[in-house]
């Protein structure tokens, strides 16, 4: 039985349940990363808390991380009360989900593949664990970075991204397919911008590493 991450950004959650119910009864395992970064920046903007953003990944001070953290909380909830039963929600820090330190963005770690033993307990019974990107420390992950390193940890086939809009665009035409290579080369040019960035880097590491990884509809391949 193969397993599939599927990576679900803060605004993309509408479709969580109905694309874990079609995987699952596809016969896959299914394991859901997910983001809060609306979610995030609403309550940042309500505090009267400026964000800020290098490279796609917030940074974050102990004030972020406690607001990030609640961000986390609730819409971890809102996917495990969709999937339902089945559903396990865990905060990484909780479980052992590595990162390493980068202390020029504040309190935010860079993900490494690994492979918690809850997350692979969870698998095993046949439920739904559902992480939020949290490493200990406590250190914030860029939710697009966790999901492809815990994918490679677990040993998936393939991880999809679910994002609000239908993929990679490339001179305002979604592609269906990107090498992996050709999409860093991309994002290193500055053709891509904001949030897409640490999606499309994400997915190229997954594929190099042997994953299917999707964008929405845009493929990304080795």
């Amino acid at each position: 039985m193969s397993v599939v991450l599927l990576k679900v950004g803060g605004a993309s959650t509408g479709g969580v349940a109905e694309a874990v119910a079609d995987l699952r009864a596809a016969g896959n395992q299914v394991c859901v990363v997910h983001g809060a970064g609306p979610q995030i920046s609403e309550e940042m903007e309500r505090r009267g808390l400026e964000p800020e953003f290098v490279d796609g990944r917030r940074v974050t001070t102990s004030e972020v991380l406690e607001v990030a953290r609640a961000s986390f909380a609730g819409v971890n909830a809102a996917i495990c009360a969709a999937i339902g039963p089945d559903a396990v929600g865990l905060f990484g820090d909780e479980i052992g989900l590595q990162a390493e330190h980068v202390p020029e963005l504040g309190l935010v770690g860079r993900a490494v593949p690994s492979a918690p033993r809850t997350v692979l307990a969870i698998l095993a019974s046949g439920r739904v664990p559902v992480v939020s990107p949290l490493a200990p420390g406590p250190l914030n992950v860029n939710a697009d970075e966790a999901a492809a390193a815990l994918a490679v940890g677990i040993g998936a086939a393939r991880i999809r991204f679910l994002t609000d809009v239908p993929g990679v665009y490339r001179d305002g035409e979604l592609v269906e397919s990107i090498s992996a290579k050709c999409a860093e080369t991309l994002v290193h040019s500055g053709s891509f911008e904001g949030g897409i960035v640490p999606k499309v880097l994400a997915a190229a590491r997954a594929a190099r590493s042997g994953l299917i990884a999707e964008i929405g509809a845009t493929a990304v391949t080795a």
